[in-house]
């Protein structure tokens, strides 16, 4: 299993990976600020077994909206640029002269549905609610990329969560056991504020996309 290499890019505190590192994966998660997507670049002779990007969504983000300065598009997009780069990197060598498929078994890229990222890349595969794989909350969540759609299973959200989900603070008073444990990437973990926090991946979300893509 080791030779079987995940990347996480811009991976925060490795939640979106933590299944694959759990199963044993070689996961290797390239985030700020120890690590700059935009720095890294594959050697040859690396085989990436999958690739997990979330890059960040403030500028992209329609919740942007007590901002003081113009969405800078660009600098934004050089993060999300740096992310496909690596990406087509990981594919560049054909597995043979024949082969229907390249030597990545699957590729995902994460950012809010309601957003302006896909007026970039186009219109995202697959959306999500954390609450649709178990997690009581809202957060429309889109993935562009080339993967195995993970299996919803909705577990409704409380009558308590439904009407939290009205005000623009919601998010920043839910309390998931997994937001708060340091045990997600503890040598990272505590550098996050609140507000990073907030942004990690529903574990449920996680596990079921981890099972679809193996």
């Amino acid at each position: 299993m080791a030779n079987k290499i995940i990347l996480d890019l811009c991976g925060g505190t490795g939640s979106w990976a933590r299944p694959y590192l759990e199963a044993g994966y070689d996961v290797k998660t390239i985030t700020m600020p120890e690590h700059d997507v935009g720095d890294f670049y594959l050697k040859d002779g690396d085989e990436i077994y999958g690739i997990l990007a979330a890059p960040p969504c403030t500028q992209f983000s329609f919740a942007r909206t007590n901002a003081k300065k113009l969405r800078d598009f660009k600098d934004a997009m050089s993060i999300v640029s740096a992310c496909l780069r690596i990406i087509w990197e990981a594919q560049y060598k054909p597995v043979s002269n024949t082969a229907k498929y390249t030597r990545l078994k699957f590729w995902a890229l994460e950012n809010p549905y309601f957003g302006l990222l896909k007026n970039f890349i186009g219109k995202p595969v697959y959306t999500f609610d954390p609450w649709e794989f178990g997690d009581g909350y809202q957060k429309r969540t889109a993935l562009w990329g080339n993967f195995n759609f993970p299996v919803k299973n909705p577990v409704p959200m409380t009558t308590e969560a439904k009407a939290k989900a009205k005000t623009n603070s919601y998010l920043h008073t839910i309390k998931f056991d997994y937001m708060q444990s340091k045990d997600i990437h503890p040598e990272v973990f505590g550098k996050f504020d609140w507000q990073t926090r907030r942004a990690i991946t529903p574990q449920g979300f996680a596990k079921a996309f981890f099972k679809a893509n193996q």
